[in-house]
């Protein structure tokens, strides 16, 4: 392991994970990609189908999904179940060596259960610098191993949690590039950061640090892409290279130079 070793760690979400074809392109690239990487996925909408199929309808707030005892069994099936290991068998067909994981296997992700304050969220882990069990997750890496993280973490004390995809591939990188040269990645349904919302094409390519409050006076940056953003530079500031965002179909595209937006320091 040397720190010049080139780690990628990509987040990809439901509109890649919900539909066949797009993940079919987005795992072809991703095996396609030079390095060492680690892929980290959500749920996508199965989990919220499922769950009604069985009665047991989603409860949210805020955007934010509430995880009662229910909700925690199907979202265990699903994430760390179903998608999971699908992802993981159609990487071993391309012949990509990857371990599905969570977690709470080799206590590489430990969380702690959100606190109650106005809301109760239920089974909803949250992280802390040290919830990455880095060394162990290098050594993987260093057996030629590609894991596949789903979005279920647990704390140590027997009890799976729920916890935000985004929040764990942030986790995850942060805590890696103290072994790695790591690189982030957000696939999601933009080409990037839009200068125009209505215009796929106007994409920012490249955002420092410091443009960040302008982008937000001037408009550019907004809604969901403000969190989005901050936690990305929050990353950078804590010793992740470089962060993208971008579409899951142009991963292709990041060996040009040409793949969404990157935020760098």
């Amino acid at each position: 392991m040397a720190k010049q070793d080139k780690l990628y760690i990509i987040k990809i979400g439901g509109n890649v994970i919900d539909n066949s074809r797009n993940l079919h392109e987005f795992l072809k690239d991703f095996h396609d990609l030079e390095g060492f990487k680690i892929l980290v996925h959500g749920g996508g909408k199965v989990a919220t189908e499922l769950g009604k199929d069985l009665g047991v309808e989603p409860k949210m707030i805020d955007g934010r999904r509430i995880t009662d005892v229910e909700t925690l069994r199907i979202v265990t099936m699903v994430y760390a179940g179903l998608i999971n290991k699908n992802i993981v068998a159609q990487l071993q067909f391309r012949g990509c060596n990857a371990i599905g994981l969570t977690g709470a296997d080799g206590n590489l992700i430990r969380a702690q259960k959100r606190p109650v304050k106005e809301i109760d969220y239920g089974f909803v882990g949250d992280l802390h610098e040290t919830s990455v069990a880095s060394h162990m997750l290098s050594k993987i890496l260093e057996d030629g191993l590609i894991p596949v993280f789903s979005a279920i973490t647990h704390d140590g004390e027997g009890q799976l949690l729920n916890t935000n995809a985004d929040t764990i591939a942030s986790a995850i990188a942060v805590a890696m590039s103290k072994h790695y040269e790591t690189s982030l990645i957000y696939c999601f349904e933009k080409k990037g950061v839009l200068k125009d919302v209505d215009d796929d094409d106007s994409v920012v390519r490249e955002i420092p640090s410091g443009d960040f409050e302008q982008l937000k006076s001037d408009g550019i940056v907004a809604g969901g892409m403000i969190p989005k953003l901050h936690n990305a530079f929050e990353a950078i500031k804590s010793g992740v290279s470089e962060v993208f965002i971008g579409k899951a179909d142009e991963l292709d595209q990041l060996s040009k130079q040409t793949f969404g937006t990157r935020l760098i320091n």
